[in-house]
């Protein structure tokens, strides 16, 4: 018998490279075809839109959601919704790519958010603050817009709930991403460090690994994780906290990795546009609701009781100052299901009816992964 990896295991394994050859050739063919199939969708829809105009996140949604229930392995589903995302995202782009803002500048978690909800085949904008999100996404310079909203460890980023509050922006689905944070700068060791730059939550995020390991250090909030590696890269002394990307971008050494205090670090991004969607299957609803006197007893309860009589699962709710008079305050409130489904419907039309303010910021796909 021939001895192992001798000439029975070239052949084998040059068989095995050939299949492989062949089934990139499929593959490459039935993409192409894909591709072919969307523009033809596009053209059908609007024969003089952008490519906003025709992009559907909702069928995106169902086509994620099909592909994993068919997976079985050896690909894991987060391996497999990546694959599926990108050939989503360079159909969608053959006109002309998506423009999303986000929070910059490069290399911070939004854009990672972004990427993760899009693929790559879309124009990333940079911007200052998430302010200027918002306002690239309402005057039409920007097709959509991701924010940060809550984290799993730090809660509400209540700038994001507040700027809500004003704008006529809906949301239009929901990131979720596992937040690894890692420590980085020119330095060799921690010895070197006389000062920590990072974003105010990616801080409070790590203070238990910092209270142990850089109890000295100094904790300079900044506007982004991105801008603290920046800051990292231009200073003598001064580490940062951020993603593994930011050290690539601002050529940084990675000194710790995941210094988060809790493993299961996640923070959620919303997508934000200008229109409502369709239903995908698998959906939650946000509302902005308020009642006249938001202090009188059992008003709360009032207005949320349609949700509990139509059996409406109410998975988040917030208060924030509604800007309208002292101590009135604004519920934004997430609930499963499209505004489209019947229970929902029936719920709302009653909610409604008892709100001094009642507005649907958005029914969208539930994060996939």
């Amino acid at each position: 018998m021939p001895k192992a990896g001798g000439k029975a295991g070239a052949t084998s394994l040059a068989a095995i490279r050939t299949e492989i050859d062949a089934l990139d050739q499929q593959l490459q063919t039935l993409i192409n075809r894909r591709a072919l199939l969307a523009q033809q969708v596009g053209v059908s829809k609007h024969a003089a839109g952008h490519t906003v105009d025709f992009y559907r996140p909702e069928r995106e949604a169902e086509v994620l959601r099909a592909a994993l229930e068919r997976n079985h392995g050896p690909l894991r589903n987060e391996e497999i919704a990546r694959l599926f995302r990108e050939i989503m995202s360079a159909c969608l782009a053959q006109q002309e790519p998506l423009k999303v803002a986000f929070l910059g500048p490069e290399g911070t978690y939004t854009q990672a958010a972004v990427y993760k909800h899009f693929g790559h085949s879309v124009r990333a904008l940079a911007l200052g603050t998430s302010d200027e999100v918002f306002h690239e996404v309402e005057a039409g310079n920007a097709d959509f817009g991701v924010v940060a909203v809550e984290n799993s460890s730090e809660g509400t980023v209540t700038h994001t709930l507040d700027r809500m509050v004003s704008s006529p922006l809906h949301i239009c689905g929901e990131v979720e991403l596992r937040i690894r944070h890692c420590l980085m700068g020119r330095m060799e060791s921690l010895a070197g460090i006389a000062r920590v730059c990072a974003h105010a939550q990616a801080l409070a995020q790590c203070r238990g690994w910092l209270d142990e390991n850089l109890p000295d250090a100094e904790r300079v909030p900044v506007s982004s994780n991105a801008e603290g590696a920046r800051r990292a890269r231009d200073e003598n002394g001064t580490a940062a906290i951020a993603g593994e990307t930011a050290a690539e971008v601002y050529s940084l050494r990675l000194l710790v990795n995941e210094i988060e205090d809790r493993a299961d670090n996640t923070t959620r991004f919303l997508v934000i546009g200008r229109k409502l969607l369709e239903r995908s299957g698998a959906d939650k609803t946000t509302l902005l609701v308020s009642t006249s006197s938001t202090a009188a007893p059992g008003a709360l309860h009032r207005l949320l009781e349609p949700l509990a009589t139509n059996r409406i699962s109410m998975t988040r709710i917030e208060s924030r100052p509604s800007q309208r008079g002292k101590w009135h305050y604004v519920f934004f409130i997430d609930i499963e299901g499209h505004v489209s489904d019947r229970p929902v419907a029936r719920a709302l039309k009653s909610l409604k009816a008892r709100a001094s303010l009642f507005r649907i910021i958005g029914s969208y796909p539930r994060s996939v992964l």
